[in-house]
């Protein structure tokens, strides 16, 4: 979905040791992002812990300066509110079954500082 939405450079790494990296890559604009994707179920939220650990490694690991955190179920309102206050980009399942249905996840970017 990144390359289709005109990102490049573009690396799936993901799984155990990946420092909260599960996609990487340039915007159009060449900003460096990351992705971190939780896949809860729908009772599972994405917990403040959860948002820590990704804007640790995020920028200082990986380089970013997009960070997008996408999940499958919704984040808890201490989780929404740090990564608010972050400038990171939330993607909970409602926004997530937009970027699947062909949405671009750039337009979530746009709001975020440069």
């Amino acid at each position: 979905m990144c390359q289709r939405d005109g990102c490049s450079r573009v690396r799936v790494s993901g799984g155990a040791g990946d420092l909260g990296a599960d996609v990487v890559g340039l915007l159009p604009d060449g900003r460096r992002f990351v992705v971190q994707c939780k896949r809860f179920s729908v009772t599972s939220k994405v917990g403040s812990p959860d948002m820590q650990r990704f804007l640790g490694t995020g920028r200082h690991v990986h380089g970013a300066q997009v960070l997008i955190f996408a999940t499958s179920s919704l984040f808890t309102t201490p989780a929404r509110n740090l990564g608010v206050a972050q400038s990171v980009v939330l993607i909970d399942r409602d926004r997530l079954g937009a970027w699947l249905s062909g949405r671009s996840a750039l337009s979530f970017v746009g709001a975020v500082r440069r």
